[in-house]
């Protein structure tokens, strides 16, 4: 927001300088971004006298002009005829800068040279006035109406010849960007800032004064205002303003206008956003000889009805949308914007003034759904004081009365069906003060700051205050809100420091967490790189992985007011994230990828209880498994992913995990997939993409992906240390070749082999599968080697022969195998 020191000025006395009232507010919470400094819209403009007036003596539409502006005479060449002898005007000096870019330069006209201009006040961008020269003043009584309406608000400045018209007008301005807080809507206003500027120097605030001059004709006789949808409206007031007539605004309000960042548009527009930049109450005018039944109804919008609104946008409402409408028509958007059905023109003469309080979570979704942002629409969400609607509905309508010449109906329609609840009486306890904020802050001290903030402060004991916010602090709720306002009031900088009274009490860490620590440093030790993706996700993500419909992550948690369709409901598994995350990747020619994610996905439980939220690892590899190899390149495949969850599950001394082949991933590739066992227990699955998810994903080439359950897997971890003793005495290894059907895997004649639990076994381990020349075709065979070691003896041949003879013996029972070669 941009407020304009010389209109806070308006309100508060400032002795500062911009910088630091700049950080004073910063510092008590209404950050300053930046303090600019903005020059008049000219340059080297004076006040000179004209000394004498001759016809040129070669142009019958021109003259020649001398005029002085106190230290020399110039010659100007001039085709205005409304300027006399005597008369001070504007004189714009040799190298002068205009709004529109012209630089002035001696110049020949007709033969006749002339040093400078006679500016008219649209030249000087003032107003739109360009019938002649500006006449600031002739025998000694300002003449120009724009600078009489600008001096009876400033205050009249001496005229001395030479003086730079821009210093006279103060032109310059001091800009204050301010960003302000959601909570703090009260700021959004020139009083509200000014406010701020009051409490925090000790200053008066300086409320405008006004008297609205009103008509013997009453109000409700020539209009009416039925609400029918007062959750949306609670409180509309309105006034009629006659006979006016509409032409630019006065100077001082244009520079106030401009000074905020917004356009003038007409004496009546420009008084509603001027009371709305005031005192944060934004109000809208109809010209009412457009209202159908001279009557205003506040009804909630039909689903699929259409309305044209000021920027010439047809626009299809929702239901519940709040509509100002008269006796046929919507003429206006409640609280976000007019129609052009009822704008104000330049042939209005009659305005229906509105000023209301609209609901800020009616407005703010309204707004959001159709993608308007206003500057009403901005306060009201935010909510604006409920009690200040008539307060600045009588403040537009006596400036209307001022600038306009119109005649205000006698009263106000004032419909507020029920009134607001109001926070009263809140408990503010001095030693609750002194605990949170540090500080000893005395009663009277806290007396003190609380009613410079308008606050109603009654003590109850030595010790407690019962305080009541004004309405327009819709923002302190409780006693900690309070404690706030004192603290930064008082000045953040003033709290001592002190150091807290800390208990050295043992902290146990979530076994969770110590757990994915681990695997994330495990993970980028392979290579990984982690991902943090939106827990929000499109529905056509999860349909992308063709899950059946009774499959529980089909049961997603959707979003009320989503950020968009692609982010509207809540993540049941992590492969969406990862997908779209190499999906832009290869966008930019990224293709080789090996990424993880940690995070939650969250299953919906129905029945209006919170959903399931769930902890997993999800990993992806794609492309080429190592692209800076250049000897030996390849495209990544199952045994890549599964060899990383292997070495995963090894650092975290993971026992008794298996592979299954029974996987029903509708998204994963049969015969490339696995079903991840610790135990007999699934705890999530690894595989290579069907052809028709990556199509879905528009993806290509080899991509592989896993998720694991990690609240799970988490308690399936032995995070303790053991340690065993190395042997000193040698292994003997013997190998075995065995046919098995196919159908029997691998893991499972391992399997058999742990079964046997032979104590002097100390490995095991697969070393060849063959398929093909010689081997029967619904066979294969699979070679397995073991290890047999003792920590007490050497062994012998004999010895050794024994136990892996029943070892193979076992093997060949439970799976029908032949071994090879015996």
């Amino acid at each position: 927001m941009q407020v304009s020191i010389r209109w806070l000025k308006d309100y508060v006395h400032i002795a500062e300088p911009p910088e630091i009232l700049a950080r004073r507010l910063t510092m008590a919470g209404l950050e300053v971004e930046a303090v600019e400094r903005r020059d008049p819209p000219f340059s080297k403009v004076v006040v000179a006298r004209i000394v004498s007036i001759k016809p040129h003596p070669k142009a019958d539409k021109l003259t020649l002009c001398e005029v002085t502006d106190g230290h020399e005479i110039l010659s100007i060449v001039c085709g205005a005829k409304n300027i006399h002898v005597g008369d001070l005007v504007p004189l714009a000096k040799i190298g002068a800068r205009l709004p529109d870019g012209t630089t002035i330069r001696d110049v020949v006209l007709r033969g006749e040279q002339s040093m400078g201009m006679l500016c008219s006040e649209k030249e000087l961008g003032l107003s739109d006035d360009a019938s002649g020269v500006m006449v600031i003043s002739r025998g000694g009584k300002i003449l120009s109406e724009t600078l009489k309406s600008y001096f009876a608000v400033e205050g009249e400045k001496p005229l001395k010849l030479g003086c730079d018209l821009g210093e006279i007008l103060d032109l310059t301005e001091v800009i204050l960007h301010v960003s302000v807080t959601p909570n703090r809507a009260d700021c959004l206003s020139v009083i509200g800032v000014a406010r701020e500027i009051a409490v925090l120097t000790d200053s008066e605030l300086r409320y405008p004064t006004f008297l609205v001059p009103e008509t013997d004709e009453k109000v409700d006789e020539v209009t009416s205002v039925t609400i029918l949808a007062p959750d949306l409206c609670p409180r509309y007031t309105a006034r009629v303003i006659k006979d006016v007539k509409i032409k630019p605004s006065p100077l001082w309000m244009r520079l106030r206008l401009a000074g905020a960042g917004m356009r003038a548009i007409n004496n009546v527009v420009d008084v509603t956003n001027f009371v709305m930049l005031e005192m944060g109450q934004p109000l809208h005018a109809f010209d009412f000889s457009n209202l159908a039944g001279n009557r205003i109804i506040v009804r909630p919008s039909r689903e699929g009805e259409t309305f044209t609104t000021l920027d010439g946008k047809e626009r299809r409402l929702r239901a519940d949308i709040c509509l100002i409408c008269d006796g046929e028509k919507p003429v206006a958007i409640g609280g976000i914007m007019g129609g052009m059905n009822s704008e104000v023109t330049d042939n209005t003469e009659t305005v229906l003034l509105e000023s209301a309080y609209f609901n800020p979570i009616s407005i703010r979704a309204s707004a959001k759904w159709l993608g308007l942002v206003t500057d009403a629409a901005y306060r009201f969400e935010r909510g604006v004081d409920p009690e200040g609607v008539l307060r600045a509905q009588n403040r537009a309508a006596a400036l209307m009365s001022d600038l306009t010449e119109g005649k205000v109906l006698k009263g106000v329609i004032d419909v507020y069906p029920k009134e607001l609840t109001k926070v009263e009486n809140l408990i503010l306890r001095l030693p609750r003060l002194w605990a949170v904020s540090g500080a000893h802050i005395k009663a009277e001290e806290v007396n003190s700051l609380l009613s410079r903030l308008e606050m109603i402060v009654e003590r109850k004991d030595e010790s407690t205050f019962l305080v009541t916010p004004p309405s327009f602090r819709r923002d302190v709720e409780r006693e900690i809100d309070l404690i706030e306002e004192i603290v930064r009031i008082k000045g953040y900088d003033t709290v001592p420091v002190t150091l807290p009274r800390v208990r050295l009490d043992p902290v146990f860490k979530n076994k969770r967490l110590g757990v994915e620590e681990i695997i994330r440093r495990i993970l980028a030790a392979q290579g990984f790189c982690e991902i943090i993706s939106y827990s929000f996700i499109s529905p056509q993500g999860i349909a992308n992985l063709m899950f059946s419909p009774d499959d529980i992550r089909q049961r997603w948690v959707s979003i009320e007011n989503p950020l968009t369709e692609d982010q509207s409901v809540m993540r049941t598994t992590l492969i969406c994230g990862l997908l779209e995350t190499l999906k832009k990747n290869v966008s930019v020619g990224t293709e080789d990828l090996k990424i993880f994610e940690i995070g939650r996905v969250f299953i919906d439980r129905g029945k209006q209880e919170l959903p399931w939220e769930k902890n997993h690892l999800g990993c992806l590899v794609s492309g080429l498994w190592n692209p800076e190899d250049w000897q030996g390149k390849r495209a990544v495949d199952f045994y890549d992913l599964k060899g990383s969850l292997e070495h995963l599950f090894y650092a975290l001394r993971v026992e008794k995990v298996s592979f299954s082949s029974e996987v029903n991933e509708p998204f994963l590739t049969r015969g490339r997939a696995a079903t991840i066992l610790i135990d007999g227990c699934s705890m999530g699955y690894l595989g290579e993409l069907h052809p028709r998810t990556k199509e879905l994903y528009d993806l290509k080439g080899n991509i592989l992906v896993a998720e694991i359950d990690l609240d799970a897997f988490a308690e399936a971890i032995s995070l303790s240390l053991s340690y065993r003793e190395i042997s000193r005495f040698p292994a003997i290894v013997r190998d075995v070749s065995l046919l098995v059907r196919k159908e029997i895997t691998a893991s499972a004649l391992l399997h058999y082999v742990r079964q046997e639990r032979e104590e002097l076994l100390e490995k095991v381990s697969i070393f060849d599968i063959y398929e093909g020349e010689r081997i029967p075709v619904e066979l294969r065979s699979i070679g397995l080697r073991f290890v047999y070691r003792s920590k007490e003896r050497t062994l012998t041949d004999e010895e050794v022969n024994d136990h892996h003879r029943k070892i193979v013996e076992r093997i060949v029972k439970e799976s029908g195998a032949q071994v090879r070669g015996w």
